[in-house]
């Protein structure tokens, strides 16, 4: 029995004139013949990227601190003209 012949159900969602035309412009540009093959092929086979966002969250506040902290530097650097070994020590500290 031909694989086709198997799917005798149906599933059905709504979706709006811009979604089906970029749903319908992925599947031509994958080469997968047909919009069921497509959708049948991303569901099974497709990869969902799940990002966490506290995650993300934490890494921007350390980043912004590290950021924060060689602005204190160069801000000090460029009044006095001068480069503290502490200050170096400190944004490696932070960095790592």
């Amino acid at each position: 029995m031909k694989e086709k012949n198997k799917r005798n159900m149906f599933l059905k969602i709504r979706v709006s004139e811009e979604e089906m035309a970029a749903i319908k412009r992925k599947q031509q540009n994958s080469g997968i013949p047909t919009v069921s093959d497509f959708v049948r092929t991303m569901i099974f086979r497709g990869v969902i990227i799940y990002i966490d966002k506290s995650l993300l969250k934490t890494t921007n506040v350390l980043i912004s601190n590290v950021a924060n902290n060689v602005n204190q530097i160069a801000h000090r650097v460029n009044l006095t003209g001068n480069v503290y070994g502490e200050d170096i020590k400190e944004i490696q500290d932070e960095v790592h």
